[in-house]
């Protein structure tokens, strides 16, 4: 792989990383936790939760110390796998790379706050009436968009034989 697809590959997902931090540092100075203010009554509210769980909150009423290495072990790992198809790509998927630095941006930023924080910092809430999406980061939203790239890859038969 070209040096130039490594420089891309981690401006970008430096900057997804810079992003999520720099906005969950904002959430944390100037939101008291378990507050929230609406940005669009009724569907969508800037909150300050901590998640110390998964995906969605998975496994988050657990509270053990081996739960939190596992996730810590999970993201590594994950990390490493993700990089490593980056580097194996050919030339010319350019949305599939998009993707993978995406996913692993996302993953570098929620790593970071298990480190710092034993748990990851969410603030988006979208809603409809009682009908709540579990709240979640820039971190989050990079991580679904690129496996929603990967997922599109697999389904229409695009990926590098």
């Amino acid at each position: 792989m070209k040096a130039k697809q490594y420089i891309v590959f981690a401006g970008a997902a430096g900057l997804i990383v810079m992003i999520d931090q720099v906005v969950k540092a904002i959430v944390l100075k100037t939101l008291p936790l378990y507050h929230s203010v609406a940005v669009i009554p009724g569907f969508f509210n800037i909150v300050h939760i901590h998640n110390p769980g998964g995906a969605f909150g998975f496994l988050a009423g657990n509270g053990s110390q081996w739960l939190f290495v596992l996730f810590i072990c999970a993201s590594t790992v994950a990390i490493g796998i993700v990089f490593y198809f980056y580097t194996k790509l050919p030339p010319g998927y350019i949305y599939l790379r998009a993707g993978l630095t995406l996913i692993f941006g996302g993953a570098v930023g929620n790593l970071i706050d298990r480190l710092r924080f034993k748990e990851v910092i969410d603030f988006l809430d979208f809603y409809l009436g009682s009908l709540h999406w579990p709240a979640f980061n820039v971190a989050d939203s990079a991580i679904t968009i690129g496996i929603l790239i990967f997922i599109y890859h697999i389904l229409f038969n695009k990926l590098p034989a």
